[in-house]
């Protein structure tokens, strides 16, 4: 059950949440000023990489082609509520199907 729940949290959180980068930090007496990259998915980043093969950039827009994140997300909450029904029956001693 986790285990489905990773999946599709991993292809929601590498598709569809940009995330901001550190790019350089530096320090003015006690003071550190941190400069950030703009914010991109972890997919975007790929695409954007000089070191990733032109046919896995094809394999990922295909993916990415075929992906909709009002479902990802609408089965990833169905997944989480299922697992804490679990883990709630399970505190209780209740057999859980």
């Amino acid at each position: 059950m986790p285990n489905e729940l990773y999946k599709v949290l991993r292809v929601y959180t590498n598709f569809f949440q940009p995330v901001v980068k550190l790019v350089k930090k530096t320090r003015v007496g006690s003071k550190v000023i941190k400069r950030y990259d703009e914010a991109k998915t972890p997919y975007q980043r790929v695409l954007d990489s000089a070191y990733v093969p032109e046919e896995d950039e094809e394999r990922l827009r295909a993916e990415y082609d075929q992906l909709n994140p009002a479902e990802l997300k609408r089965e990833l909450t169905k997944l989480k509520n299922r697992l804490m029904m679990e883990a709630s029956a399970k505190h209780l001693g209740i057999e859980f199907k």
